[in-house]
């Protein structure tokens, strides 16, 4: 582990600042979002018989007021500096930082937005897609690295293709919101490396699967409104941070 290298605690230092720094702007990035249109609930079904009504979801909390929480902004950014001086100890000066630092802030929005509404807004992933797609190959630049352009797209094959394979059979389990975020998030950790994405993969299942157990326990959420999004990114981030050390450890 090279965390207190001098090399990797400077892209700590550098990375906490600029990711505290776009930290403050999340909640303006929230505050412009649209809210959802509302699910039709009770509709007629095609046949004769009226479809049974679903139990009403509670009411969702406006984004506004999401955006105007005390001291939000505050909060993103210091946050986001700790998210981002995690990521920079940990991979110190690479090429990945390009679109990991832009990533950070984005992840605190949406692990927000998941945690209060249980809803992950395609108005902030389907930009993201289009930012990964600029910013990888100019990470790929830097590194002079192609083949890591292949492994950020096995990494979305493979991470995105998990979530939507258990989505489609067990469409319960999860939101497909949760399925867009898993590209996103593949993308990413493929890029850095295959310890990485497949120890995150892991840490995504462990902290989601305690995460909802503990929620549910406590009555916090239930089973059919879960915000599993934050324990993605939570996962993302362990394994950014501590892939290589498990994948070998023993060896």
């Amino acid at each position: 582990m090279n965390w207190f290298a001098a090399s990797h605690l400077y892209a700590a230092l550098a990375c906490a600042v600029a990711c505290g720094a776009l930290g403050g702007f999340v909640p303006e990035l929230i505050r412009r979002l649209p809210e959802p249109r509302p699910e039709p609930v009770g509709e007629p079904a095609s046949g004769d018989k009226p479809a049974k009504a679903l139990p009403p979801a509670p009411p969702k909390e406006p984004y506004t007021d999401i955006a105007a929480l005390p001291r939000l902004a505050a909060w993103s950014a210091l946050w986001s500096a700790l998210i981002g001086a995690v990521i920079g100890a940990s991979l110190g000066w690479t090429g990945a930082l390009a679109y990991l630092v832009p990533l950070v802030p984005i992840g605190a929005a949406l692990a927000l937005i998941d945690w209060r509404t249980t809803l992950l807004p395609t108005r902030i992933i389907a930009p993201t897609y289009g930012l990964l797609l600029v910013l990888i190959p100019v990470a790929a630049l830097i590194d002079s690295d192609s083949h890591a352009l292949l492994r950020a797209v096995y990494g979305w094959l493979v991470l995105g293709g998990w979530f939507f394979v258990f989505w489609f059979i067990v469409p319960a389990i999860w939101g497909y919101g949760d399925v867009r975020l898993s590209g996103v998030l593949g993308l990413a950790l493929g890029y850095v490396g295959w310890d990485q994405m497949f120890f995150g993969l892991f840490a995504i299942a462990i902290t989601g699967g305690l995460g909802g157990l503990v929620l549910t326990g406590l009555k916090i959420t239930s089973r059919k409104r879960f915000p599993y999004g934050p324990f993605m990114l939570v996962g993302s981030v362990l394994g950014i941070a501590f892939g290589p050390q498990f994948v070998h450890l023993g060896y």
